[in-house]
């Protein structure tokens, strides 16, 4: 397969026992866009954000769509392998541990999260996915490991993603064996405070590092 290198930036936290938040960002967003949100988890946490390798009229996405709501599963699946190959790569180079790596996901960059969840059960210890879809319309495990930690919100109001839509996601999840918190807000398909704080809470509760 021809992968091609993400653009990135990574930020050590100086400890070795650290976990590594992956940043991965929405339509239009790039490796800078959610440095801010980190910022509201702390300083234990190496961060790896990501900018992905797909133009939509000049807007970074991790993968292509047909439509709105309507994903190239082909091209899907060949960024989530993309990806997963550059990360492996990376925690040699920069030296984080691969097996202590926590997908932060928002919009697209949920759903490139959740492909890799399905497709690569072994690298993320663990998956924020702010406003995901269903990545792929049948959901299957390529391996055994199923009981990732995932806290999913998802906005009641949201004109991107249907409430009964994330409903059936999160039960596919489950069926999966996946360990989900899921969180419906009050809110459309932006971030709110809200979100941060579950969010920030449900990490330092399950993925906390030791000083």
């Amino acid at each position: 397969m021809n992968f091609q290198p993400l653009k990135y930036i990574y930020k050590a936290s100086g400890n070795p026992d650290a976990y590594t938040l992956l940043l991965l960002h929405g339509t239009g967003g790039d490796e800078n866009d959610m440095l801010p949100l980190a910022e509201n988890f702390g300083k234990s946490y190496n961060i790896l954000s990501l900018r992905g390798n797909v133009s939509e009229n000049g807007m970074p996405r991790f993968f292509k769509r047909l439509g709105m709501g309507i994903f190239d599963e082909e091209d899907l699946a060949f960024r989530t392998d993309e990806m997963a190959a550059f990360i492996k790569g990376l925690s040699a180079k920069e030296g984080f541990d691969p097996d202590k790596i926590i997908a932060l996901g928002y919009s697209n960059g949920a759903n490139i999260a959740g492909a890799t969840l399905v497709k690569y059960p072994d690298l993320l210890a663990g998956a924020i996915l702010y406003r995901p879809m269903q990545p792929f319309k049948k959901m299957a495990l390529s391996g055994a490991k199923g009981n990732t930690k995932i806290f999913l919100s998802s906005g009641s109001f949201d004109p991107t993603v249907h409430p009964a839509d994330t409903a059936a996601y999160v039960e596919n999840l489950k069926n999966l064996s996946f360990r989900v918190d899921a969180h419906q807000i009050a809110t459309g398909h932006g971030l709110t405070s809200e979100d941060i704080h579950l969010s920030a809470l449900w990490l330092s509760e399950n993925f906390s590092t030791k000083q």
